[in-house]
C-alpha cells in the first residue's frame, strides 16, 4: 500500500521479544529514491547510539496498532555497530552494520535503479560538493538521505516557485518513495499535490530546493491530494493520465 512517511513517524518498532523503540526517521538513497533504513529512536535505552534497521528485516506496519515488526532480537539491536548519532553514515559503517546481520549489501543486491540524466548529475554535482567541503571522502554517503531533513525544501517549477515538501508518499512494500506531497499554501492556500520523483530534474541539496520539469499552470490543475484519504490506483490513473507520464505500475 502506499502510505505518508511522516504518518509512520512514532510507531513502534516490534523485535521478536520485545520493542526495541520507535520510528524516529528514514534514509533513502537518493538516485533511486528507496528508503534504506528506518532510524530507531531506541530512548533511553542506548543513548546516543544510531540503530539503523534495513527495510529488509522489517515487516509490515500494521496500522491499527501502529507498529512496525522487526525480524530481530533486542540483543541483536544492542550489539549492532555503534553509530554515533551525531555523525554522517559512511559506506564502511554501512558494510559493518549489513555485515554484522548477515544482510546482502543493497548496493552489491542487484543493478540500481538508473536516475534520469538531470538527477545523475545533481547527484555527482551535490556527492562532488560535500566531498571539496568536508575534504574527506570517507564523511559519510553522499547518496543517504533524511526524509525529515528534506521536509520543508523548496520546490521550483520550470516558471517559479509552487510550493514545498510536506511528505513523501511510499510503498510500505517495496520501500520505493512514490510520490513527494507539495504544499503549496504560499500559492495555493489549502491545496497539496503529488509529484512522482521521474519528474524531478534536480535537488540542490546545498540550496534546499527540489526542481521539477513541469510549469506552474500545469500542477495549479493538477489532481488535488487529500491526506486524509489512501492513494489508491484510480487516483494514480488520473495523477498520470492529466500529466501525460508513463506509470511505472506498467
Amino acid at each position: 500500500m502506499l502510505r505518508s512517511l511522516k504518518s509512520l513517524e512514532g510507531y513502534t518498532l516490534r523485535a521478536t521479544d520485545g520493542d526495541i523503540g520507535q520510528v524516529g526517521d528514514f534514509f533513502f538513497e537518493d538516485l533511486s529514491w528507496i528508503v534504506r533504513y528506518l532510524v530507531v529512536d531506541t530512548g533511553d535505552w542506548l543513548e546516543e547510539q544510531l540503530v539503523l534497521i534495513s527495510p529488509g528485516a522489517a515487516g509490515q506496519p500494521d496500522w491499527d496498532t501502529q507498529t512496525v515488526p522487526v525480524a530481530l532480537t533486542r540483543d541483536q539491536v544492542e550489539n549492532s555497530p555503534p553509530i554515533q548519532a551525531d555523525e554522517p553514515v559512511s559506506r564502511q559503517m554501512e558494510a559493518e552494520i549489513h555485515n554484522y546481520y548477515n544482510w546482502v549489501p543493497y548496493w552489491q543486491a542487484a543493478v540500481p535503479i538508473p536516475a534520469t540524466g538531470a538527477v545523475a548529475a545533481a547527484a555527482a554535482r551535490a556527492e562532488a560538493a560535500q566531498q571539496a567541503a568536508s575534504g574527506d571522502e570517507a564523511r559519510g554517503d553522499p547518496h543517504l538521505r533524511s526524509t525529515r531533513e528534506v521536509t520543508g525544501y523548496h520546490i521550483h517549477a520550470t516558471d517559479g516557485e509552487i510550493g514545498h515538501v510536506a511528505d513523501l508518499i511510499v510503498d510500505d512494500a517495496a520501500w520505493s518513495i512514490r510520490y513527494v506531497v507539495v504544499d503549496t499554501r504560499n500559492w495555493l492556500p489549502g491545496r497539496k499535490v503529488l509529484l512522482a520523483p521521474a519528474w524531478v530534474q534536480q535537488v540542490d541539496w546545498v540550496e534546499r530546493t527540489v526542481y521539477v520539469d513541469l510549469q506552474r499552470e500545469t500542477v495549479k490543475n493538477s489532481p488535488q491530494y487529500d491526506p486524509s484519504a489512501p492513494v489508491n490506483r484510480d487516483y494514480e490513473v488520473r495523477l498520470y493520465d492529466y500529466y501525460g507520464r508513463p506509470e511505472y505500475w506498467l
